[in-house]
């Protein structure tokens, strides 16, 4: 059985390194104000991460959008799909041309 002394007592309250924690913590007891919050606000980073936004939402809420995007990607997997047999169609060539060169 705990004795009653015990039971009124949280162990994790008032320890030696609570103190160290708060000693080594910037952000306890620090200057909050709202022109020390602002000091560190970036514009740029805030800039570029508004317009990502506003294309992303325009991008997903858009159809139009979505058709033009798809559609631009399957012209370009066409063309690379092309220009893939191009070049086995080369290779095949010059793979010929050795075989005669040889014979």
């Amino acid at each position: 059985m705990q004795d009653k002394s015990s039971l009124g007592t949280n162990p994790y309250i008032n320890k030696a390194e609570d103190v160290n924690i708060v000693n080594q913590n910037p952000y306890i007891n620090s200057d909050t104000t709202a022109s020390n919050l602002l000091s560190s606000f970036d514009t740029n980073k805030f800039l570029l991460g508004a317009v990502v936004g506003a294309v992303g939402a325009y991008l997903l809420t858009n159809e139009n959008a979505q058709k033009a995007i798809f559609k631009t990607i399957a012209k370009g997997s066409a063309l690379f799909s092309a220009g893939i047999e191009e070049m086995k169609e080369r290779f095949e060539d010059a793979k010929a041309e050795m075989e005669a060169s040889q014979e």
